[in-house]
C-alpha cells in the first residue's frame, strides 16, 4: 500500500506547434493562454521554463513548444477540464486527429493527487508518465511531485523514458 502525502497542487500542460488564430507564435499562445486563464478566475502559482520538445509519436510536425503551469482554482476537475478545452477553442483550436499538430493543448495533468481511472475525466492523466514534454517541466516545479498511482518520483519516472534528446529548453 502506498501512502501519499497530502497534494493541494494542480497541474496543467500547454503546448502549441503552430501559430494561432491571433498570428502569434506557439510561445506567446502559450503565454497569452495562461493569461486567459487567470482573467477566468484560475490563479496561475508557478510556470515552469518552455522546452522545445519533439512530436510525439515523432513526425514531421514542427517541434512543439511545451511547458507546465501550477493553478489553484475552485473548479472540479470536470469543469476546470471545460474551462481549458473552452480556451484552447478560443486560440483556433480544431480537433479532427489524434497526435495533429495543434495552435493549443491544455491538459490537466494532476488534480490534488486525485486517481480517477473512469469517467469523462481521467486523472493523472493517463499518458503523462510516459511523455518527456511533461515530466521535464513538470519536475521544474514540484522536483517531489509523485505518480498518484505509483507513487514512483518524477526522476524514476524521467529515468525510464527512451527518448531525451528531443527536450530542449528554450
Amino acid at each position: 500500500m502506498i501512502v501519499k502525502p497530502p497534494v493541494n497542487h494542480i497541474f496543467i500542460g500547454l503546448g502549441a506547434n503552430l501559430e494561432s488564430a491571433r498570428g502569434v507564435t506557439p510561445r506567446e499562445t502559450l503565454e497569452a493562454a495562461l493569461d486567459v486563464l487567470g482573467c477566468a478566475g484560475v490563479a496561475v502559482e508557478a510556470r515552469s521554463p518552455w522546452y522545445l520538445t519533439a512530436p510525439v509519436p515523432r513526425s514531421d510536425q514542427p517541434d512543439y513548444v511545451n511547458g507546465v503551469a501550477r493553478i489553484s482554482s475552485t473548479l472540479s476537475p470536470e469543469s476546470l477540464l471545460a474551462l481549458l478545452h473552452e480556451v484552447e477553442d478560443q486560440f483556433g483550436r480544431v480537433r479532427v486527429e489524434r497526435n495533429e499538430a495543434r495552435v493549443l493543448d491544455l491538459d490537466l495533468i494532476d488534480y490534488r493527487g486525485d486517481v480517477r481511472e473512469e469517467g469523462p475525466v481521467l486523472l493523472p492523466h493517463p499518458r503523462a508518465a510516459q511523455r518527456a514534454f511533461v515530466l521535464v517541466p513538470l519536475r521544474d516545479l514540484a522536483p517531489e511531485w509523485r505518480h498518484p498511482v505509483t507513487g514512483e518520483g518524477i526522476d524514476a519516472l524521467i529515468a525510464r523514458l527512451p527518448d531525451m534528446a528531443g527536450v530542449r529548453r528554450l
